[in-house]
């Protein structure tokens, strides 16, 4: 199994290196939604990132042991499923709509795990950072100087 990193590494070292990048890389989100009382916060994005992983990870061991695998059906479908996940996110009320970061927040998840399942954990890191920044930094500036009255 690839990690970036690590080279090829046996199956069990392999997935226990990315689950616990999946947990971790979910966490640092989520711990940044759940500081900022969002409903989808630490626990969700830890699963969202860890399951994207995971299927992204077993479809990647299927092709190897089993050439004629489709590795883009997968990723595919967790696009998709993720994307309707997050469509139920919104909340459109009162002349106003919420929730559209949160879903973007778990569709960007689903793209880490998917990165950290393919094995690609420091692309992962820099893709979560960026994450971050944007909730932290964007939410700053748009409070403080967009939209100050």
């Amino acid at each position: 199994m690839f990690i970036e990193f690590f080279g090829n590494a046996n199956m069990y070292l392999g997935f226990t290196i990315k689950i616990v990048v999946a947990i971790l890389l979910g966490g640092i989100v989520g711990m940044e939604r759940e500081m900022h009382n969002k409903d989808a916060g630490l626990r969700t994005n830890i699963l969202i990132c860890l399951g994207a992983t995971l299927f992204t990870s077993i479809s990647v061991m299927i092709a190897q042991q089993n050439g004629n695998a489709d590795l883009f059906r997968v990723s595919a479908q967790i696009v998709s499923g993720i994307g309707f996940l997050g469509a139920g996110a919104i909340i459109k009320g009162s002349g106003h709509v919420t929730g559209l970061t949160t879903a973007a927040t778990i569709w960007t998840m689903a793209a880490v795990g998917l990165t950290v399942g393919l094995g690609y954990i420091g692309l992962a890191f820099i893709a979560t950072i960026a994450i971050l920044t944007t909730l932290l930094c964007v939410t700053f500036i748009s409070a403080n100087w967009l939209h100050k009255r």
